[in-house]
């Protein structure tokens, strides 16, 4: 990773703004109504990423997916798809 990339991390369930306080400055938090968290925020380098997954473990969050967003398309029904090969 060389350049920051912007990342969705979903939690399951509703992660609390306590347990998300060290991230908050980095992301945004919304509180889906199919229970879970999705966090989106940019990710400036590897170590960055390591950081907050380590942070998320350590508070015992359950993390569902992380995935870079700008590498993504979005179907209408906001499932991740990847793009074809060229």
């Amino acid at each position: 990773m060389s350049e920051p990339t912007t990342y969705e991390i979903v939690l399951r369930g509703r992660a609390s703004t306590r347990l998300l306080r060290p991230l908050l400055d980095d992301f945004t938090v919304d509180h889906t109504t199919d229970g879970v968290t999705r966090l989106v925020g940019t990710i400036r380098d590897a170590s960055h990423l390591h950081g907050v997954v380590a942070h998320l473990t350590s508070v015992n969050t359950e993390v569902i997916s992380i995935a870079p967003l700008g590498s993504l398309d979005r179907s209408p029904t906001n499932e991740p798809k990847r793009s074809a090969p060229q």
